[in-house]
């Protein structure tokens, strides 16, 4: 009886389990068929087409202007400020005097040195007078003479002192804004104002180690400043670092810049471009269109199946890249279609509609000027 219960109990455990089994199986079946059949959503997508253009060959790069000298003036003596000689923001020339500390004191005692190294003078001249009838040996006349040397080196050490307490303009320079008032006590190292001098003014950027052959010195160069829209300036490279940077393999380049208004100023950005020679033609497409990748970059080719557009990934190789714009070397022709704007969406295959809202249009400047924000 046991066994029977058993029995009964073991086969009803195997059809519910089938039937559970089953269920699952078909379906997954059921669902497997759904998604195989279901329809590929069209991608929308914006086009652009393979373009020749004529490209002038060039290095474009990014820099910095550097003043051609540029100084922090600081106090070298202590002292209180009596007066100050120049404006901010003007210029000075070499020499002018910027700053006047207290020398009451360092004055007189310039006096009493002034006095003491007449006096050592005077009594020089009745030695050496008398040692011709031999009334004074000649040890009294060289100690007579050391006291004039030291009288004249207390003098010029004292004038030193004066003039430090006088700073100057160490060039022609623009002054910048003065941090120190009259009646400030002055200790040394106290930083008085900066000086700059900008006419010419320098502009330092890199260019990678395997341009380096197509750099030289006197070569014309183009910058561009924010501050200043279309508008470019003018210069020539005047040095070049003789080593290589090793952690970033890239080369220090100088330029020099007239700037006799005085628009270029110390630390502005630049848009660096070198002319490297006659234009050539190139073949383009938007950078939008290409998705770059380790193995190589890729392209959504454009291509029409029957009454729909569907997109097959081509492998090319890219070249220089100038404004929104990349040079095609191999793997694409001009008058090709491809896809511009959502490559993510994209994978091989996929059916695609254009969108052609201009306001989705990817930029092909090639100067583009973001506005700034």
């Amino acid at each position: 009886m046991l066994a029977k219960r058993m029995t009964i109990m073991l086969l009803v455990t195997g059809i519910v389990l089938a039937l559970i089994f089953g269920y699952k199986a078909v379906g997954n079946y059921f669902m497997n068929q759904f998604f195989d059949n279901m329809p590929v959503p069209t991608v929308s997508i914006t086009e652009s087409i393979v373009v020749e253009q004529e490209w002038s060959r060039s290095l474009t790069t990014i820099g910095t202007f550097k003043a051609k000298n540029g100084a922090m003036l600081t106090a070298q003596a202590t002292g209180i400020l009596r007066d100050i000689h120049f404006e901010n923001g003007k210029q000075v020339k070499k020499g002018d005097r910027l700053f006047s500390l207290d020398t009451d004191v360092d004055d007189a005692e310039r006096l009493r040195i002034a006095a003491v190294l007449e006096n050592a003078q005077r009594e020089l001249r009745r030695l050496q007078q008398l040692i011709d009838d031999r009334n004074v040996s000649e040890a009294d006349v060289e100690r007579a003479q050391n006291q004039v040397n030291q009288a004249h080196a207390a003098l010029a050490a004292q004038d030193a002192l004066i003039r430090q307490k006088t700073p100057r303009a160490p060039f022609d320079g623009v002054m910048g804004i003065r941090h120190v008032n009259i009646g400030q006590f002055i200790s040394p190292g106290t930083e008085l104002v900066a000086i700059a001098s900008f006419d010419p003014i320098f502009l330092h950027f890199t260019v990678v180690e395997k341009r380096l052959s197509d750099i030289h010195v006197g070569m014309p160069i183009i910058a561009a400043a924010d501050a200043y829209v279309d508008q470019e300036f003018r210069g020539q490279v005047v040095a070049i670092e003789p080593s290589v940077s090793e952690s970033t393999r890239t080369v220090e380049i100088q330029a020099e810049f007239i700037n006799q208004e005085h628009l270029l100023r110390p630390g502005m950005f630049a848009r660096v471009k070198l002319p490297l020679g006659e234009a050539r033609h190139v073949k383009v497409i938007p950078k939008t269109a290409v998705q770059f990748n380790p193995f190589g970059n890729l392209v959504f080719l454009i291509q029409e199946q029957g009454d729909s557009l569907q997109v097959t990934q081509r492998l090319i190789r890219t070249g220089q890249e100038q404004g929104d714009m990349i040079e095609i070397l191999e793997g694409l022709e001009v008058g090709d279609r491809v896809a511009s704007s959502g490559l993510l969406k994209l994978r091989n295959g996929s059916t695609v509609s254009i969108n052609t809202d201009p306001a989705v249009q990817p930029t092909t400047d090639l100067n583009p000027t973001p506005e700034n924000r």
